[in-house]
C-alpha cells in the first residue's frame, strides 16, 4: 500500500499561492496532511523561497507555518528549495504578471532552461538559505520548536505575524457543512466487513449494518440503518483511492439520493464523522 506522499506546498502564504495558481490554502494543506498521517501514510513537502513578489514578512511566516505543521506532527519531511525561473513557466512567459524583469529571451536546451532575471523587490532571497534549511533540518527531528525564529538568522528578521496556534485552529476546524459540491471524495482506507442484523426494542424492529474496518494501527465499528450501510460499502469501494474515477461530493450525494433522502443528515453524522478520522478525505 501507499506509505508515503510528496506534495508541493511551494510557498506556505495563501497571497502567493493564489498567485501561483496553485489552487489551494495553507488551512487546505493543513487539513490534507493531517488526514494522510492519521491514515499512516508519511507526507513529504517541497518548499520554496524567493518566489517573485514575495517579501521578507512573507519568507518569515512561511517559515513559521512550517513549523507549526512539524510541530502538531502531521507533516514529516520538507525540503527548501529556492526559486528558478524557467523558460516556459508561467513566470517566464509572463514575467510582467511577477513583477520581474528577464534578463536574456534566450532559451536553453532540455532541462538547461534556467532564466536570469531581475526581482523588482530587490530583496536578497539568498540570505535566508542557510536558516531556512537548518531549522527544518532540526524540525524533522521533533526538536527546537521553542526557538525564536530569529535564532536561526545572523541578520535581523521582522517577528512573524502567523498565531502560534494557526494550523492547529485550522486542522480542528469544523467545516464539514460547508462542503462545496465540486470537493473531492476519496476512501483511502480498506474495504470493510458488514454484518446485518435485526434490532428490536419495544417491540419496534428494524434492520441494521455492523460495518468493522480495520488499519494499521486498530479496528473500529460504526453502525447505521440497513439501507445506509449497504450504501455506505458500496460508495467507499467506489470512491477508494485505487478507483478508476474521482468522485464529487455532489455526485457521492446523487448517488446517496438515488434510493434515499436526507442525505445531509446521513453524511454530517457520527459514523461518518468517524470514517473522516480513518482516510475519509473531502478535498
Amino acid at each position: 500500500g501507499c506509505i508515503a506522499v510528496s506534495g508541493g506546498l511551494e510557498v506556505a502564504s495563501d497571497r502567493l499561492l493564489k498567485l501561483i495558481d496553485k489552487g489551494v490554502t495553507v488551512e487546505q494543506v493543513a487539513r490534507v496532511t493531517r488526514n494522510f498521517t492519521e491514515a499512516g501514510i508519511m507526507v513529504h513537502a517541497y518548499l520554496m523561497y524567493g518566489y517573485p513578489t514575495q517579501t521578507v514578512q512573507e519568507t518569515v511566516d512561511s517559515l513559521e507555518m512550517v513549523r507549526q505543521l512539524f510541530e502538531v506532527g502531521i507533516l514529516q519531511s520538507g525540503f527548501w528549495h529556492q526559486f528558478a525561473m524557467t523558460a516556459h513557466s508561467p513566470v517566464g512567459m509572463y514575467p510582467e504578471k511577477f513583477g520581474v524583469i528577464k534578463e536574456t529571451e534566450t532559451i536553453g536546451t532540455f532541462a538547461n532552461n534556467d532564466i536570469n532575471y531581475i526581482d523588482k523587490t530587490g530583496i536578497d532571497h539568498n540570505k535566508f538559505s542557510f536558516g531556512l534549511k537548518k531549522s527544518l533540518f532540526n524540525f524533522m527531528h521533533g526538536i527546537c520548536f521553542d526557538y525564536e525564529l530569529q535564532d536561526w538568522f545572523d541578520f535581523k528578521i521582522p517577528r512573524t505575524k502567523i498565531p502560534t496556534d494557526f494550523i492547529e485552529r485550522a486542522i480542528n476546524e469544523d467545516n464539514n457543512f460547508n462542503t462545496k459540491p465540486t470537493a473531492k471524495v476519496v476512501w483511502l482506507g480498506s474495504n470493510p466487513d458488514a454484518e446485518y442484523f435485526t434490532k428490536t426494542k419495544k417491540g419496534n424492529s428494524w434492520e441494521m449494518a455492523s460495518i468493522t474496518f480495520h488499519d494499521k494501527k486498530e479496528s473500529f465499528t460504526i453502525q447505521t440503518n440497513k439501507n445506509e450501510g449497504e450504501w455506505l460499502v458500496s460508495i467507499l469501494e467506489k470512491i477508494k483511492v485505487s478507483g478508476d474515477k474521482i468522485y464529487s461530493f455532489q455526485e457521492v450525494k446523487a448517488d446517496f439520493e438515488f434510493e434515499m433522502e436526507n442525505f445531509e443528515l446521513f453524511w454530517y453524522s457520527k459514523p461518518i464523522n468517524t470514517l473522516r478520522e480513518f482516510g475519509l478525505l473531502v478535498l
